[in-house]
């Protein structure tokens, strides 16, 4: 009678676990079920948003599309408006967002020069080759050379200034000393 009352009690605190892990199991259904209710969702936003996309790009690709205008004349020559300029041809590959945030960070930008609010204009490149040659012989990490140049605001404005030196490490202007680390190249 023991060994069945033992059963019995085996019996019970299984079933009463399951009983527990099926309540879990089904709160983690619907969880689960939720969530691949918002993902579905988002994938449907996604896609749509990728399809205006396409079709601004193609209409932009169509306006670029420029054809020699003919010549007018009288009054219509003088209302005429000039032609859109075409865009330059593409190169065939296209930018990764750190490539074009690099080129960006070649354009000018104001930087004060202490003088009256004077700005004086300079190119990221510049600007880092004259950061090494104060640096010395340190070995110095992009992050540091964009907290110098007041570009670590953002991950997109120092990895603009991590291409700006791996350009620069590819054009010997200054050497990769390490992981992640720079020093200017002695003569």
């Amino acid at each position: 009678m023991g060994s069945a009352t033992h059963s019995m009690h085996d019996v019970e605190a299984t079933a009463e676990r399951l009983q527990q892990d099926l309540a879990r199991l089904q709160l983690q259904k619907q969880a689960l079920e939720r969530e691949l209710a918002a993902v579905v969702a988002h994938l449907g936003s996604v896609r749509q948003a990728l399809g205006a996309f396409g079709t601004l790009m193609r209409a932009q690709a169509a306006t670029e599309r420029v054809t020699v205008p003919q010549p007018a004349t009288g009054e219509a020559a003088a209302a005429a408006e000039p032609a859109p300029v075409p865009a330059p041809p593409a190169s065939g590959a296209r930018k990764t967002p750190a490539e074009a945030e690099a080129e960006d960070a070649d354009r000018p930008a104001p930087v004060e020069d202490g003088t009256d609010g004077e700005q004086k204009y300079g190119r990221l490149t510049e600007q880092i080759m004259e950061f090494f040659d104060s640096a010395g012989d340190t070995d110095v990490r992009a992050r540091d050379v964009a907290a110098a140049l007041g570009r670590d605001t953002d991950s997109g404005a120092i990895n603009a200034v991590r291409s700006t030196l791996d350009r620069l490490v590819g054009a010997s202007r200054i050497q990769r000393t390490g992981r992640g680390l720079y020093r200017a190249r002695r003569p």
